[in-house]
């Protein structure tokens, strides 16, 4: 069933901890967060941290190898060892896996007998429950999953942001900055903490102050369809653009947001390993670019219905050639 979020709150404050850790889920703020406190209170006053605190990321190829090779070894001048694994991601398609298939038996052989003085923090990026390796990991004892807090731990994650810095912050304008935000905990956290600053030297904050200094998640939510358009979730991604095309988002705006995920997207892949996928991001980029330029040039019709088909026709058909590429993949 794996582990509680609160579970996991009371062995690090009690700090017994067990030797393997599978962080996962929605929430990256509070994963990675909790990645770190484990690492940084794992270590007693006095013992050498830096020659037993290791991270591996898994967009370093045969990294997986390194990492369980180091779990193995004894720690040096200290109680445990803390090995954690970054950039694990199991997805819907091998083609965007860090922890390829390859390290099945590595994996499996450490998970059912785990060095007891190391402890192994894996964190994932994306862990698919229908595939053998994501599902190893989902359904591990102390796999704890981060999901997206509901709006009472919104408000009360602020508020103790306000409440360190020694700040008031009235209830409604509270409200107002976990409306504004969302629910991304590591947005809210910044948000709150500019605040807290311009607050100075009242270190008192109000609904105007909020108004003025936060943005809403509205043009930030724009990341959302290119995510799930990246990602291979197609009908995610249409039902997103349809979305906050019907919020009055400008097609020219959504289209430059695509194009600067795709080439992110080409920075962070290996086109050497993955031809296909290589391929794809490539066509997908053509498209882009000759969606841009038909906007601007009022091809295939102007005003805002010609940008709004430009935008559809576009994601419609990178969509397509995902689809095409993933069967190809598979056959």
């Amino acid at each position: 069933m794996g582990l509680t979020r609160e579970k996991l709150k009371q062995q690090i404050r009690s700090r017994e901890f067990l030797p393997l850790y599978v962080l996962h889920g929605e929430e990256t703020f509070l994963r990675d967060n909790a990645a770190k406190t484990i690492a940084k209170v794992a270590f007693a006053e006095g013992e050498f941290r830096d020659f037993n605190d290791d991270q591996f990321s898994l967009s370093t190829p045969d990294s997986i190898t390194t990492a369980l090779a180091a779990a193995n070894q004894l720690p040096m001048m200290a109680a445990r060892r803390v090995v954690r694994i970054t950039n694990v991601r199991v997805s819907t398609s091998a083609m965007k896996d860090t922890l390829k298939e390859d390290a099945e038996d590595a994996l499996k052989a450490y998970l059912a007998n785990p060095c007891p003085s190391s402890i192994v923090i894996f964190v994932a990026d994306e862990l698919n429950g229908t595939r053998k390796l994501g599902k190893l990991l989902k359904s591990h004892p102390a796999a704890v999953e981060f999901k997206d807090p509901d709006h009472a731990e919104l408000l009360k994650w602020a508020g103790d942001v306000f409440t360190r810095a020694e700040v008031h912050i009235a209830q409604d304008a509270l409200r107002k900055l976990v409306d504004l935000v969302g629910s991304d905990v590591r947005r809210i956290t910044t948000e709150a903490e500019k605040l807290a600053t311009a607050s100075l030297p009242e270190k008192r904050v109000d609904r105007k102050l909020v108004e003025v200094h936060v943005r809403s998640t509205r043009e930030l939510s724009n990341f959302d369809f290119a995510d799930h358009l990246v990602s291979g979730r197609n009908a995610e991604a249409i039902a997103a653009l349809e979305k906050v095309l019907n919020d009055g988002e400008e097609p020219i705006a959504l289209i430059g947001t695509l194009g600067w995920k795709f080439r992110e997207e080409v920075r962070r892949s290996n086109p050497s390993v993955n031809s296909f996928y290589a391929n794809k991001l490539a066509a997908a980029l053509e498209r882009i670019s000759a969606a841009d330029l038909a906007i601007k040039t009022s091809i295939g019709g102007g005003g805002p219905a010609g940008s709004r088909r430009q935008i559809e026709m576009l994601v419609c058909g990178i969509a397509s050639s995902s689809e095409v590429i993933s069967k190809k993949l598979k056959s």
